[in-house]
């Protein structure tokens, strides 16, 4: 259904060093610059990217939005967590850990990066 996610920032080289750090804790390379200073992320088939907003007004958050990344493992989604507030990033919501939901038992992270976007790491723990 997606063929890849983007988020605004004020501020690239802060975001490239952000999420340089949580994509390296999954495998993932540092980011590309395209022409337009775009950076751009690609593993395991997806692709993120992040830009300065295109009508030139300041980025902000989506209220109520989240970006979900699928963790291999507790340790993964731990170590992505930290990576990302060791650079620049705030942890929110209940610190990392084992949740019941109605998908069954997850293991999730909540970061918020520099520019105020929600992230979510999830691992699905098999019952």
């Amino acid at each position: 259904m997606f063929s890849h996610m983007m988020v605004g920032s004020n501020d690239i080289a802060r975001s490239k060093a952000f999420y340089d750090a949580l994509f390296g804790t999954l495998g993932g390379k540092p980011a590309f610059q395209d022409d337009k200073g775009r950076l751009i992320y690609m593993h395991n088939g997806g692709i993120f990217m992040v830009s300065a907003p295109i009508d030139g007004k300041n980025a902000c958050h989506a209220n109520g939005g989240t970006i979900g990344f699928t963790m291999a493992s507790p340790e993964e989604t731990d170590a992505w967590h930290k990576a990302g507030v060791e650079h620049g990033g705030s942890s929110i919501e209940d610190p990392p850990g084992l949740r019941d939901g109605g998908f069954g038992p997850m293991y999730l992270a909540y970061l918020r990066d520099p520019d105020g976007n929600k992230l979510c790491g999830l691992h699905r723990v098999k019952a």
